[in-house]
């Protein structure tokens, strides 16, 4: 489920600040980018990342800014002294003119020391506390793109027992209709006064029971019921997904037997409303 999350803090010396952004995925694929002085805490926020988020695609971005100023490189002096020594004694003993030893010396190796800063426990616990705000507010979002979806999902539903309601008023005409239209064919192919009407009807019944949908119309119905009712369930993509398997198998077998050109056009629209619910199911935790 796609979200964005952000905190910061802010002294008179540093501002820490949090950006967390999610995309769809089925398992968390948690991505961590922060300032390598806090790199050994990485763990830690995976740790609260797995406790808080579910799954998703998710990217924190973590960065320092310090008003202050701090001396992460500095001069190794007695060192640069040797190499000054060193020199002024080879060129003396070369008969060279005394030269600019500066740029050479610069570039010697370990005269410039890079100083690694320790972690700072304090600034940690304000960095891991900005974390875990960010992380709410992602929930946040999360949680009200999912009130828009469960509107859209009842929405379908819905549409698609409405629908359901349309064939159950129209069920017991197209039995009838059905009915009609065989004896009028039988008729027009051999004569009224050839059908034997006992076994024409017994034949009717027969065929009239393979086409029957009142099965699949209770099935269907029990499906969509539950459907809204699971939506109420923490973590319900997954067995919503199987739930919209067990409503497409019903709306095709009802097609399947329906014989009926009105029905048909009920069922195709029923289709078309459950793909639209099995694409956003797809953003469902």
């Amino acid at each position: 489920m796609t979200g964005f999350g952000k905190s910061f803090s802010e002294n008179e010396n540093k501002k820490i600040s949090v950006e967390v952004r999610s995309l769809n995925s089925k398992q968390l694929d948690l991505g961590i980018r922060m300032p390598s002085v806090f790199k050994e805490k990485e763990n830690d926020i995976r740790s609260m990342a797995q406790r808080m988020l579910e799954r998703g695609k998710v990217d924190v971005f973590v960065l320092l800014e310090s008003s202050a100023e701090q001396k992460s490189i500095s001069l190794n002096k007695p060192l640069a002294k040797n190499y000054y020594k060193e020199l002024m004694l080879l060129a003396s003993e070369l008969n060279l003119a005394d030269n600019n030893y500066i740029e050479i010396i610069s570039k010697m190796p370990e005269v410039w020391k890079h100083e690694k800063n320790d972690i700072n426990e304090e600034d940690w616990q304000i960095v891991y506390n900005v974390v875990e705000k960010a992380l709410a507010d992602l929930n946040v979002f999360r949680d009200d793109e999912g009130k828009v979806l469960a509107k859209e999902l009842s929405s379908r539903i819905n549409k698609i027992t409405l629908n359901l309601s349309s064939i159950q008023k129209m069920d017991g005409l197209r039995v009838q209709h059905i009915r009609d239209r065989i004896k009028n064919n039988i008729n027009e192919v051999i004569g009224n006064d050839k059908v034997d009407n006992n076994r024409f009807e017994q034949e009717l019944i027969y065929y009239i029971e393979k086409i029957d949908i009142t099965e699949e119309k209770v099935r269907l119905k029990t499906h969509c019921d539950y459907f809204i009712k699971t939506m109420e369930e923490a973590s319900s993509g997954r067995k919503l997904g199987f739930i919209t398997q067990e409503i497409g198998r019903e709306i095709n077998t009802i097609g399947s037997k329906a014989n009926d050109a009105e029905i048909q056009k009920l069922v195709v629209e029923m289709k078309d409303e459950l793909e639209k619910v099995k694409e956003q199911l797809l953003n469902v935790l």
